[in-house]
């Protein structure tokens, strides 16, 4: 893990947090629910976790910065935590488990370490840089991700998070034109479709409309895993503002079909 190791553990304790918080508010009767200004949902749980990541952060490693969904930036540190409290708020406040904690750790512009919490589904995965992806319940109880050796689009499956933002991002052709070249299309959606493609039951995620708290943590688990993870413009980076993750071997294809007309 290239001397990252005591933070992808750290990594884990604040998610161990996360958990405890996500889990008493997931399907509360008194849950409370806002609009945003950008009218997404925000619940109590989403403000509350992230209050809990930044209280441990600020003791535990106060010379790093953070950048949380709910409360924005501080600190101005080299090192920077990057956290969505909760990925997949509609489906939190649904009721549908498929939600979870992202914390990814960036040193400069290169994100270190990844750790995807989902506790509702009963797993984990997580990376540190030069030391692979995993998946499982804990550290201790983990198996490695290996992404797909699918070589065809025809053979391919693909798994996405919705319609809306490629059409008001002038790429809905493309996206068509890709799902019908590949064998299967699911909208596992959010974290869950670009983690599937870390373990190799997905070929293809792509999304057209997403922040850096939303891929930070997933960038170093798809490419630890094998993958290759870039924004639209084919740049391997969590802040291009989209993303599209492959097993490698389907990418420039991938990345071609979904260019503009």
């Amino acid at each position: 893990m290239a001397g990252y190791g005591d933070d992808l553990r750290f990594a884990h304790v604040l998610a161990d947090a996360a958990d405890d918080i996500t889990m008493r508010r997931f399907r509360a009767l008194d849950l409370r629910v806002e609009s945003k200004p950008d009218l997404t949902p925000v619940t109590d749980a989403d403000l509350a976790t992230e209050e809990s990541l930044r209280h441990v952060l600020s003791r535990a490693r106060p010379r790093d910065a953070m950048l949380g969904e709910e409360f924005g930036k501080t600190g101005v540190g080299q090192r920077c935590w990057v956290i969505d409290p909760i990925d997949g708020t509609q489906n939190f406040v649904r009721g549908v488990p498929v939600w979870a904690t992202l914390i990814g750790l960036m040193d400069g512009s290169e994100v270190v370490v990844g750790v995807v919490s989902a506790p509702a589904l009963g797993r984990r995965w997580w990376a540190g840089r030069d030391g692979g992806a995993w998946t499982g319940r804990s550290l201790t109880k983990a198996s490695a991700c290996h992404v797909s050796g699918i070589t065809s689009l025809g053979d391919a499956s693909l798994s996405y998070s919705g319609l809306p933002g490629w059409e008001q991002h002038g790429r809905m052709a493309g996206f068509l034109s890709l799902a019908s070249s590949v064998w299967r299309t699911r909208a596992y959606g959010d974290f869950w479709s670009h983690v599937l493609v870390a373990e190799g039951a997905v070929d293809i995620s792509a999304e057209p409309e997403v922040s850096l708290w939303d891929l930070a943590a997933l960038q170093i688990i798809v490419e630890e895993a094998g993958g290759v993870f870039t924004d639209l413009a084919g740049k391997p980076t969590p802040d291009g503002g989209s993303a599209v993750c492959t097993n490698g071997h389907l990418h420039d294809e991938v990345l071609g079909l979904l260019a503009p007309g």
